[in-house]
């Protein structure tokens, strides 16, 4: 079984106590002034407090398409013409499966270089990220926002038509047009999310043969054939929605 933990930026979290010490791992934002009577120490106690964050699956959420939405637009607003296409992925992208309350946002990038040069940007407008974690990944960056101690988005850079493009997005849509394998998904996850509760590295593990399962039989269905080929470009995110 290929280990998977670092996938979803899960493995960044620390066992409980230690958010101090990992807070040290990330790249704070520059630059950015705090908002009127709001104390500069609320920001690094939110980046503590998500850190640790437990995991917690919540009922489906029709919003979560519009919040997928409204960052992708600002994505290209703030960043015109530095990606190829940006997607909704994970659980929040499919409708009626539960999930952790997530945006998960997939950007394509032509080469990893290209997502390199993205990350101070990004930091100045809203993300952190850990130098130390991305160092680790060998096809893509990582980010994440997070508000009032909880996350809200994580944001996976990767090459356009590459691998982790293809397995995100093939997921995401054998998971849109199968309901069965929906409910399937959203009972496992509801098991796993009680028995690693403060451990979402061994949540994130736990779900591997699942997901691996469904994407070999998915390949086995479709003859191989590519995601990257079937989403649109520029970013629409909402094709199958």
């Amino acid at each position: 079984m290929k280990d998977d933990r670092s996938r979803s930026g899960d493995r960044l979290t620390p066992v409980s106590g230690r958010g101090r010490v990992a807070i040290d791992r990330f790249q704070f934002r520059k630059n950015v002034r705090p908002r009127i009577g709001i104390p500069l120490m609320q920001h690094s106690d939110s980046l503590a407090q998500a850190i640790v964050e437990e995991v917690r699956i919540s009922a489906h959420d029709s919003r979560w398409a519009t919040q997928f939405v409204a960052e992708r637009d600002r994505l290209l607003g703030i960043l015109p013409g530095r990606f190829a296409a940006i997607e909704h992925i994970g659980s929040t992208a499919v409708p009626r499966l539960s999930a952790k309350p997530i945006i998960d946002i997939i950007a394509g990038v032509s080469a990893l270089c290209d997502a390199d040069a993205l990350m101070e940007p990004l930091c100045m407008h809203g993300y952190e990220t850990s130098l130390e974690f991305n160092a680790t990944l060998p096809d893509r960056r990582w980010l994440m926002r997070h508000a009032l101690g909880r996350r809200t988005h994580h944001l996976h850079l990767v090459v356009f038509g590459g691998e982790q493009w293809t397995r995100h997005l093939r997921f995401r849509d054998v998971l849109r047009a199968d309901s069965s394998l929906v409910a399937r998904y959203a009972h496992l996850k509801q098991e796993l999310a009680e028995q690693h509760r403060c451990d979402r590295e061994a949540y994130t593990f736990a779900k591997t043969a699942f997901i691996d399962q469904v994407l070999k039989s998915a390949e086995g269905a479709t003859g191989g054939a590519s995601a990257g080929s079937m989403c649109s470009v520029a970013g629409s995110g909402e094709r199958l929605t």
